[in-house]
């Protein structure tokens, strides 16, 4: 996770909940009353995002002293500490709810991931998100895949070219989008295109395709589907994957399956801050 941008982006979080100031927290507690804040997990699941309690902490008081306890991608168990932060008691309760929202959803996510992984039971698929992200979360979401053990699928339009129905329809065929596509784009771009059936496959192939994604299609579909693709170009499942359904999937002889609930559908991680008088012992 790139480090810059996080520190940019709760910037911006930060402004939007604190606005001018912490009425009640600076009413209540002097710049001098100091404590320990301590994040505690409430339920089991796969941790992500810890860097946010430091840099969002620092953003508000450079001189907060943060201990971590575990690392991004390591589960936790109810009531363990995961951080203590220890200063002003006034700064702990600003940065709580900014640094919760966030820490809550990327551990849900990380936590979903590697659920959907063991649910999957197939070393030789890789699952991986879609652009099916919150907006402006984009980078912790798709942070928060990998940490859970998935890949990352495309960031954003900007980093390869994905064609689908509607650029297929336009361009009147598979082959004349791809051949436009390869014409306009650099030879380190790859090119996807989407299909739905045995013809449209074979038409993929034949126009060059470096990924091909069988859009939804059923297990047996994908295998059969999966087969008649060389070993050269790189195989994707996607679209009506549920999680209930995902180990139908094992098997199939697919590179990729593609969930969008991963980031659009994920339950958060009940994580807490429980903070205390006094100083640091």
């Amino acid at each position: 996770m790139n480090i810059l941008k996080l520190r940019k982006a709760l910037e911006s979080f930060l402004l939007e909940d604190i606005g001018d100031q912490d009425i009640t927290s600076e009413a209540i507690f002097p710049e001098t009353q100091t404590g320990k804040g301590v994040f505690i997990a409430k339920e089991t699941g796969t941790l992500s995002g810890l860097a946010i309690i430091k840099e969002a902490y620092h953003l508000i008081e450079p001189q907060m002293e943060i201990k971590l306890h575990f690392k991004d991608g390591e589960k936790v168990q109810p009531l363990d500490t995961i951080a203590e932060v220890y200063g002003p008691v006034r700064h702990l309760l600003t940065g709580e709810r900014v640094i919760l929202n966030l820490l809550q959803r990327m551990s849900g996510i990380a936590t979903m991931t590697n659920q959907a992984i063991e649910t999957l039971n197939d070393s030789t698929i890789h699952l991986c998100d879609t652009r099916k992200t919150m907006p402006g979360l984009r980078m912790l979401d798709k942070y928060a895949v990998i940490t859970g053990g998935g890949k990352n699928h495309r960031n954003g339009l900007y980093d390869g070219v994905m064609i689908k129905d509607n650029h297929i329809s336009y361009c009147g065929s598979i082959t004349k989008a791809v051949e436009k596509a390869r014409a306009a784009v650099g030879h380190m771009v790859k090119i996807e295109v989407e299909t739905e059936n045995k013809e449209e496959v074979m038409e993929a192939i034949a126009a060059g395709a470096d990924v091909i994604m069988f859009d939804n299609r059923s297990p047996e579909e994908v295998k059969e589907f999966a087969a008649m693709v060389p070993s050269t170009i790189v195989t994707e499942a996607s679209g009506g994957i549920m999680m209930e359904k995902l180990a139908t999937y094992a098997n199939t002889g697919v590179h990729y399956i593609s969930l969008g609930a991963l980031t659009h559908s994920v339950k958060a991680l009940d994580i807490s801050l429980q903070v205390q008088e006094g100083k640091k012992k």
